[in-house]
This record gives C-alpha cells, structure tokens and sequence, in this order.
C-alpha cells in the first residue's frame, strides 16, 4: 500500500476496487489486508501493508485480460513498481 509520497488510502483503495475491479469480475471477488515483505529492483528489503485480491474465473482469455488490466491499472494509479500476481487450478463449488 506503500506509494511515492505516502500510502494508498482506505478511500483509494475502495474507489480502484469500484472502478477496476467489480465491472470486471461482477460476480464476485474477496480482498482482504496483509503485511508482506518483498525485494526491489534495487535490492532493498521493503516490508509493508498491502492488500490480497483473490479472484476465482474460468481458464478463458477475457478473464486473463480482465486480471492482467487490473495489475496493469494498479501500478498505474499507484506508481508501483510491481504486482504480484499468483496463479492456481482450483475445484470449487457452492
């Protein structure tokens, strides 16, 4: 949640979930709050909040495009340098 200058607020955040995320998985989706530890391109050990998107969709190519825009808009919004995006085959049902 870290950015140039200051940290993403509760606000931004909920407005990039409402702009970027919900008109593309309009079905649903669950975030939620973590503190994580990464390395930049410049070596250093960063430790900060951040915030986990899970999102479960069909293997097509829409629902990769609608992933890769969400990543893509991220670090746009919030001048970063990196999202880390996690991919997994699950079985799911309801």
């Amino acid at each position: 949640m870290a950015k140039p200058g200051g940290t993403v607020s509760e606000a931004e955040w909920d407005a990039f979930v409402q702009d970027s995320v919900a008109p593309r998985f309009p079905d649903g989706f669950t975030a939620w709050p973590a503190s994580g530890q990464w390395r930049g391109a410049d070596g250093k050990a960063v430790s900060e909040a951040t915030r986990v998107l899970s999102l479960v969709h069909a293997p097509d190519e829409r629902s990769e495009a609608a992933v890769r825009a969400i990543a893509s808009e991220y670090k746009t919004r919030f001048r970063q340098e990196a999202v880390l995006r996690v991919r997994s085959h699950v079985c799911m049902s309801f």
